[in-house]
């Protein structure tokens, strides 16, 4: 059987699953952005409120590789609450204290710098308006992918994420995918590399 993958833009408000164990509430689902081959998994995760470029894949070799073996890159591009400083960037960038599973975690280095707001489409749900006080936003390149590591880390110096959007894996990048958007690709591996 040939494998399949593809590149998908997540939207705001969607599981990075294909099936909810919580019946409870009805969430939003990647297979209603496509019609996904059985057996499709994301790689790695983006929370519910997080956006962005999000791989899935048939193969669990792929999928071990880029989120654990791999070494590869993720970067994000995070709106924050606030006019963040290059102190702030700087203790993000050696590391900060996070808690994960009840424990404290220090983040490794990183990759962050200040950026210009990116010309991102407004997000489905609107985020808040000037009158709450400036905002700022930042790239953040990660090797490693704890639980909501971005918030945390931001939160950890002061600034709380307002809005997350990964925009590039590897080598790898979301560009004009529009949100909801999702590509056919032959060969993950290649592309990341």
């Amino acid at each position: 059987m040939k494998h399949k993958h593809f590149i998908i833009h997540k939207p705001f408000g969607f599981l990075s699953q294909f099936i909810n164990n919580q019946t409870k509430r009805k969430k939003k689902m990647l297979g209603e952005l496509h019609d996904f081959p059985e057996g499709t998994m994301a790689i790695g995760r983006l929370d519910v409120k997080s956006e962005g470029l999000l791989l899935l894949t048939t193969d669990g070799k792929v999928s071990d590789y880029i989120t654990t073996r791999g070494k590869v890159e993720k970067e994000y591009y995070v709106q924050v609450d606030g006019a963040i400083t290059n102190a702030e960037i700087e203790q993000l960038k050696t590391g900060v204290k996070i808690g994960i599973k009840g424990e404290k975690y220090l983040t490794k280095p990183c990759k962050v710098k200040s950026i210009e707001t990116p010309n991102f489409p407004e997000r489905s749900m609107k985020i808040r308006d000037d009158r709450h006080g400036p905002t700022s936003w930042i790239s953040i390149t990660l090797q490693e992918g704890k639980y909501r590591q971005v918030r945390k880390m931001t939160s950890a110096v002061g600034f709380p994420t307002l809005r997350l959007v990964r925009v590039r894996v590897g080598n790898i990048w979301l560009n004009d995918l529009p949100s909801g958007g999702v590509v056919e690709v032959e060969d993950l591996m290649q592309l990341i590399h």
